[in-house]
């Protein structure tokens, strides 16, 4: 097989076993906190960036199969593992979580209603949100909005 796409594959693999720790960690310590119906597949699919992902594999394909000092490679990938499992801490990955989908004081209005608060996590049909008058999470259905 050729040395690129030995690089490639193996850098996507990586960079997909880091992505899987950190969406694990936002999933349960941010989208479990606060109650969002959401399966973790769709909050994989939904929140990849295409650009990111290619990017750290090239990185760790180049990185692994292209750099020969084990003493610079071992460490940065040791160091990139540790920070997709830290988001498995609560504190981290709720942090993590609010800094990528929380919204704080967002305004929505439908044909009858306005709704001021903070978005949880907008989906790809509901808007989680927390009403500041009815003090609840509520669903927002995005149609219904103007």
């Amino acid at each position: 097989m050729n040395k690129v796409v030995q690089a490639f594959l193996t850098g996507a693999f990586i960079t997909f076993i880091f992505d899987f720790f950190i969406i694990l960690g936002i999933k349960e310590n941010y989208i479990d906190f606060y109650k969002i119906d959401l399966y973790y597949n769709i909050l994989f699919a939904d929140n990849q960036s295409l650009v990111l992902f290619l990017l750290f594999t090239a990185f760790f394909g180049y990185l692994v199969l292209y750099v020969d000092a084990n003493k610079i490679k071992l460490p940065i990938i040791i160091f990139f593992f540790i920070a997709s499992l830290s988001t498995l801490i609560p504190s981290i990955g709720h942090a993590l979580g609010a800094e990528l989908f929380m919204q704080k004081n967002q305004t929505f209005k439908s044909k009858r209603y306005t709704f001021t608060g903070d978005v949880y996590y907008i989906g790809r049909k509901n808007i989680t949100f927390y009403d500041y008058e009815l003090q609840k999470t509520i669903l927002l259905k995005k149609e219904e909005l103007q």
